[in-house]
């Protein structure tokens, strides 16, 4: 019988999105400009909502989440990717590459099913007003937000465990920018049934089930604004649900065609540039989704303003 040579890997090389020096000091320059906007608009969004009573609402304990989550989802990936714009050797730990994958997924599962989480506190809101005081309790937001982070917490753990139980005998240089699923599978000698079943899983429940429930609490949503007598009424209903749709759209959007499909299928040269916009911009414009077309974050920041003023 053939022996096979199994080296154990210490480190990874990542080829990053350019080899051209000059790409990637513009590349560089763009990148940290969107990771300072992103920190300012997630941090500032946080700071915000606690400063404001007003705001101290379930909809925008949510959206406080949401920023936490985008700021720390952002810096999981940006920082090591603008190093590496400035160095020849894209290199990083076995460990560290552990750690960038699992954080990587928790953040991105959280994201993931806080915005469902967010779809079903605007149908309450919207179709059942009278009672939307006692069903979303503060008791009942922690233990929402709670369950969350251990759904997405077991998703980090399946996904990490299964990728890193893989063997990498052939070759130490990742097709991508950073440590994702789909380069490290096509990177491994091993047989990779059983990690194709396990992103396909996982990635079907959160794009598949969460995207469903959102799309049951919008169609209870838009009858009940339709069925609303006065047009400034169902502007003002409407008006609530704008951002986070808009947020949803874009997220669901990049991510679904991104992990529910096949590994063949995958191009990495074409889907590191595709995956830029999910862990790149998205956690940049989603306060900028939720400040600019959001009525009470825009007088809450007017007041603030105000105030520093006077």
């Amino acid at each position: 019988m053939a022996e096979v040579n199994h080296t154990t890997v210490n480190e990874f090389f990542l080829s990053g999105l350019t080899e051209s020096p000059e790409a990637a000091m513009v590349c560089f320059i763009i990148f940290l400009a969107v990771y300072l906007i992103t920190c300012v608009g997630n941090l500032g969004m946080i700071a915000l909502i606690k400063i404001d009573p007003r705001l101290h609402t379930p909809m925008y304990y949510f959206l406080s989440n949401l920023a936490f989550v985008d700021f720390c989802y952002s810096s999981t990936i940006t920082p090591k990717t603008l190093v590496n714009f400035l160095r020849t050797g894209k290199v990083i730990s076995f460990a560290g590459c552990i750690t960038q994958l699992f954080s990587f997924v928790l953040t991105a599962s959280v994201e993931c099913l806080l915005l469902a989480v967010m779809a079903y506190d605007r149908y309450v809101a919207i179709c059942n007003p009278l009672l939307y005081t006692v069903i979303m309790t503060s008791k009942v937001c922690v233990k929402l937000v709670g369950i969350t982070y251990l759904i997405a917490l077991s998703h980090a753990l399946a996904q990490t465990i299964s990728t890193f139980t893989l063997s990498f005998c052939n070759s130490n240089i990742i097709n991508h920018y950073f440590c994702d699923i789909p380069p490290l599978i096509k990177l491994s000698c091993s047989d990779t049934y059983s990690n194709e079943i396990v992103l396909y899983t996982f990635g079907t429940f959160h794009g598949i089930f969460t995207s469903a429930e959102i799309l049951i609490s919008y169609v209870y949503i838009i009858s009940t604004i339709l069925r609303i007598q006065s047009s400034e009424g169902r502007r003002k209903a409407f008006s609530t649900c704008a951002s986070h749709l808009t947020a949803v759209l874009i997220f669901y959007g990049t991510t679904v065609f991104m992990y529910v499909r096949p590994i063949a299928s995958y191009s990495l040269n074409r889907d590191k540039v595709i995956s830029v916009f999910y862990t790149v911009v998205i956690p940049m414009l989603n306060p900028l989704i939720y400040s600019l077309r959001n009525k009470e974050v825009k007088d809450a920041l007017k007041r603030l303003l105000k105030c520093e003023n006077t």
